[in-house]
């Protein structure tokens, strides 16, 4: 709080700390709601003027500072998606061929782990196997995993125990599931 009287008072070393405690959860928040690199960066970029604009009107209820951050951030992002400028705006690095489907972000996961030399590896698993780690990689629980694949918990945490022990020696892969478990 001291800080953030002191930020308030005029003070830009004190604006300038409160921007790299809170910088990166504003730019997560954002970054996980929009999708993209470059419209985050401008997003928490514009939060953080709102904020030095507005920081006199902050008033300390016992929350933290980031949770009013966060609030410039979520109606940010909301203005963004409401924008006519959202709906026309295709970034040059994210420009798709006219028939050429946007992908979601589990098929860019995956995109990403194939170019990364990780599907190689993986393609050398068992099918059942293989989709079991595919699947836990992205995320998905363990739970989810034996649900989609038809199968029991135990039975995807057998084939991740196997797995590890199969890719061990590619370092790459077993940075990603985990080091073998005896």
């Amino acid at each position: 709080m001291q800080c953030v009287e002191r930020a308030q008072a005029g003070d830009s070393t004190a604006f300038a700390w409160l921007y790299s405690a809170y910088a990166d959860t504003v730019y997560r928040y954002i970054y996980y709601r929009v999708g993209g690199k470059a419209t985050a960066e401008d997003l928490t970029s514009e939060v953080f003027t709102r904020a030095f604009q507005r920081l006199h009107t902050f008033t300390w209820t016992g929350r933290d500072l980031g949770a009013w951050l966060v609030t410039i951030a979520r109606n940010l992002v909301a203005d963004h998606f409401a924008s006519a400028r959202f709906r026309l705006e295709v970034t040059t690095g994210e420009f798709l061929e006219s028939d050429e489907l946007e992908q979601s972000s589990e098929d860019a996961a995956v995109e990403a782990l194939r170019n990364s030399g990780l599907a190689e590896a993986l393609d050398r698993l068992p099918r059942r196997m293989r989709q079991a780690v595919w699947l836990w990689a992205l995320g998905t629980p363990t739970s989810h995993v034996a649900q989609q694949l038809g199968i029991s918990p135990s039975t995807v945490r057998v084939h991740l125990h196997q797995a590890r022990q199969r890719l061990a020696a590619d370092p790459l892969l077993a940075s990603i599931i985990g080091p073998p478990s005896s």
